[in-house]
């Protein structure tokens, strides 16, 4: 690969518990520590918190927004493309990573985990949408849990060095 890998963080904008807060401030970190760009929506909640702990280790942020205004991007992003598009960014932000980690969310985390498997992206998520009861892992393969931050980003790792 030409270019540093790319791993999207998605998760809610809107008010996320604490826990997962810490938990994308962590995967940032170390997403950043491993020497790949973290690409996340560019706002608050989730995708603030993982660009935060991606910029404190150093790390590349490409934050891409729904609006059209750059300045609406949170402060640790070191990237941005303002799409103008509205929900339909979150194709674009799966699109431009290698693997996806989903971190609790809501509606628009579930569509970026869709997005990505319909890509052909690897998801491995992390206190989100549980795609494993009631059979439902056969209509969602390449849909991985992890239990913690570091498990989440050595999956999301090894799916794209594999």
């Amino acid at each position: 690969m030409s270019r540093p890998p790319q791993v999207a963080v998605s998760g809610g904008g809107a008010d996320p518990a604490q826990p997962a807060l810490a938990a994308a401030e962590e995967v940032g970190r170390l997403v950043a520590e491993a020497g790949v760009t973290l690409v996340c929506g560019g706002l608050g909640g989730v995708m603030e918190a993982a660009a935060r702990g991606a910029a404190r280790a150093g790390g590349e942020v490409i934050g891409i927004l729904p609006g059209e205004d750059p300045a609406e991007a949170n402060e640790h992003c070191t990237r941005v493309v303002a799409t103008g598009t509205g929900h339909a960014r979150n194709l674009a932000v799966v699109a431009s990573a290698d693997a996806v980690i989903a971190i609790a969310g809501e509606w628009g985390t579930l569509s970026e985990i869709a997005f990505a498997r319909r890509l052909g992206r690897p998801v491995v998520t992390l206190g989100s949408w549980d795609l494993r009861g009631a059979g439902a892992m056969e209509h969602a393969p390449g849909v991985e849990a992890a239990a913690d931050p570091q498990s989440a980003v050595d999956a999301a790792l090894h799916h794209i060095a594999s």
